[in-house]
C-alpha cells in the first residue's frame, strides 16, 4: 500500500534519453564516497563512485549535469545525468563544502573550509579567478537571483558575510547564532534564513537592511534544547511553508513561513541533515546522516511514508524533476 501511494505521490516518470525531468533522486554519501541514484519509486538504480567525501550537489539549469563537491580530494565531480557517470572534474581550493552558480552559470562560488575563502571559479576555463577571505570554516553559500550578491556563512566566526558579486568583496558581516550552516531565500518576503546548528536557531534576515527580523527556535516533544541542531532547509515555491531538518533531534519541523509558527514536527531518521521537495511538493526527502538512510515524508498529511537505505553518512539530496 505504501509503495503504491508513493508512486502516485511522486507522479512517476520514465527514464528519458534527454536526461531532463527523469524523476531520479540523487543522494551524496560522505563516507562511502559515492552518489546513490534512485528511481521515482526509490529503488536504487545506480551507485556512482565519486572522489572522496562527496557533500553538496547542484544541477545545471539544463538538468543535464550534476555537480558534486568532494571535500577530501579538493574537486567538484561532474556527473552526466544521462549516462550516470562522472565525466569531468573541476579543481578547487582545500575542502570544498557548499557551492552556488551565478545565474548565467559562468562562475561558481565555492566555500573552501580549510583556507577560509569563498573561491570564485570561471566555468569555461575551470580556473579560480578570485578568492574572497571569510571567517574560519565557511560553509553555506547562496546567491541572489539577480546575481548581485552572494552570502556565505562562517561556522567559527558565527557570521554571515555579504559579498558584492561584481566587486568580489565583503560589504557587510551579520552576527548570527553559533555555527551557522545553510541558507534559504524566501520567494515572496525578501528574507534570508540561516540555520545556526549549535544554538538551535534559525535566523531570519531582512535582505534590504541586513538586519535580523526574527529568531526561530524548535523543540520536538521528548527532546532537550541541546539536541536540536538545525542544518538543512527548504521552502515551498509559493513561500508559504518552510521545512527545517533538526539534526540530532531526528525530526523535521514544518512551519508557516509567514507567521513563523510551527505547524508540526515529523519524526524521520537519526541526525536529519538535509531536505529536498519533489516538484509537486507532495513529498519531502530527508537525508539522515547517522542512520544511513533517507526518509520520505508526505507533505499533505505530515507523516513519514517510509525510510530507504542510503550509503554511509548521506549528506545532500537532489531531485531531477
Amino acid at each position: 500500500m505504501k509503495r503504491f501511494f508513493l508512486a502516485a505521490a511522486l507522479a512517476a516518470l520514465p527514464l528519458a534519453a534527454s536526461a531532463k525531468d527523469t524523476g531520479l533522486v540523487f543522494v551524496s554519501n560522505e563516507k562511502s564516497h559515492d552518489v546513490w541514484v534512485y528511481d521515482n519509486e526509490f529503488n536504487v538504480v545506480k551507485k556512482i563512485e565519486t572522489s572522496r567525501r562527496p557533500r553538496d550537489m547542484k544541477m545545471n539549469a539544463a538538468q543535464t549535469l550534476l555537480y558534486v563537491a568532494c571535500g577530501d580530494d579538493d574537486v567538484i565531480d561532474v556527473i552526466d545525468i544521462e549516462t550516470l557517470g562522472v565525466v569531468d572534474q573541476i579543481p578547487t581550493g582545500p575542502s570544498p563544502e557548499v557551492f552556488a552558480f551565478s545565474p548565467d552559470e559562468s562562475v561558481i562560488y565555492v566555500s573552501n573550509e580549510e583556507d577560509s575563502m569563498l573561491e570564485v571559479i570561471d566555468m569555461e576555463s575551470r580556473i579560480a579567478i578570485h578568492d574572497v577571505p571569510t571567517g574560519a570554516e565557511p560553509e553555506g553559500v547562496i546567491g541572489t537571483p539577480d546575481g548581485t550578491t552572494v552570502y556565505v556563512t562562517s561556522e567559527v566566526a558565527d557570521m554571515v558575510h555579504v559579498v558584492d558579486a561584481g566587486q568580489g568583496v565583503v560589504t557587510d558581516n551579520i552576527i548570527v547564532g553559533t555555527r551557522p550552516r545553510r541558507f534559504v531565500l524566501t520567494p515572496d518576503t525578501n528574507e534570508l534564513w540561516v540555520s545556526a546548528e549549535l544554538s538551535s536557531e534559525i535566523y531570519v534576515i531582512d535582505r534590504d537592511t541586513n538586519e535580523i527580523k526574527d529568531v526561530l527556535e524548535f523543540l520536538p516533544p521528548g527532546f532537550r534544547p541541546e539536541d536540536v541542531t538545525p542544518v538543512g532547509m527548504a521552502i515551498t515555491a509559493d513561500g508559504s511553508r518552510g521545512i527545517i531538518s533538526l539534526g540530532r533531534a531526528n525530526h523535521i519541523a514544518v512551519i508557516d513561513a509567514h507567521t513563523k509558527e510551527v505547524i508540526d514536527y515529523v519524526l524521520v531518521g537519526s541526525r536529519a541533515w538535509s531536505v529536498a521537495l519533489t516538484r509537486d511538493e507532495s513529498v519531502a526527502v530527508v537525508s539522515n546522516g547517522l542512520s544511513d538512510d533517507i526518509t520520505l515524508v508526505d507533505m499533505n498529511t505530515l507523516r513519514p511514508i517510509r525510510s530507504v537505505p542510503a550509503g554511509r553518512v548521506p549528506h545532500t539530496v537532489v531531485i531531477d524533476d
